[in-house]
């Protein structure tokens, strides 16, 4: 995976190698605790979206803060890396599609997003920026297990701002990855970002942000003005 701006982006799978990616698909509104800081209804349904490859940023790399940005936040995830095709999967056979699994931020630009809800226009620029998608090495499915139920944690300069455990998810991995390629096929190389808890919170110049999530590792970044 390269940095902002590379041409060619993939991500690193632990004795498996590198895999190219071809599309992020990212789930909203899957933690009911994130909906209700949101100010969402806690009966809205998952909304998908996507970000582009080139919004994906390796671990340990330096996050640029985007000049049209004042607002961006980070959003701790469980990211699947999708192993082969799957197409109107049934939720009994998704995980046949799971290659490996990874720590994800998906970055936000609020005061953008806030912007787009009220013009109902997409998110695109607001999650799509260069360095929205810092993802970490991933861990093959088998050495992980079930994901349903694992610690995942968010800490700004060593100060916990996320925290929860993948089994508050509203929808687990085999429902989304169903969800999912019932609207669009999923392909080898794929990421499936599956939502963010509560905790949800700004960046600064200087802040190093760390996500871990149990079993699976770490992913860290450091933050400066562009």
């Amino acid at each position: 995976m390269e940095s902002q701006g590379g041409a060619r982006h993939g991500v690193e799978v632990r004795g498996l190698g590198r895999i190219e990616v071809g599309k992020i698909v990212c789930v909203g509104k899957n933690y009911r605790e994130h909906l209700k800081e949101m100010g969402y209804a806690p009966d809205e349904d998952p909304v998908l979206f996507l970000k582009p490859p080139t919004s994906l940023l390796a671990s340990g790399s330096v996050l640029a803060l985007p000049a049209f940005s004042q607002d961006v936040h980070h959003e701790i995830e469980l990211v699947l890396v999708i192993g082969r095709e799957a197409r109107g999967v049934p939720e009994a056979r998704a995980f046949e599609h799971v290659l490996g699994y990874a720590v994800g931020l998906d970055l936000t630009c609020r005061d953008l997003q806030k912007r787009a809800k009220e013009r109902g226009e997409p998110w695109a620029v607001a999650k799509g920026f260069d360095g929205a998608a810092p993802v970490s090495i991933a861990v093959p499915a088998q050495e992980v297990g079930d994901p349903a139920d694992l610690a995942i944690e968010l800490r700004v300069n060593g100060v916990v701002r996320q925290s929860a455990r993948t089994s508050q998810m509203i929808h687990g991995v085999a429902w989304l990855i169903a969800y999912a390629s019932r609207y669009m096929t999923l392909e080898r190389g794929d990421l499936l970002m599956t939502g963010t808890p509560s905790g949800v919170g700004p960046l600064a110049s200087g802040d190093v942000a760390r996500g871990t999530i149990e079993r699976i590792g770490a992913v860290e970044i450091r933050v400066k003005d562009a």
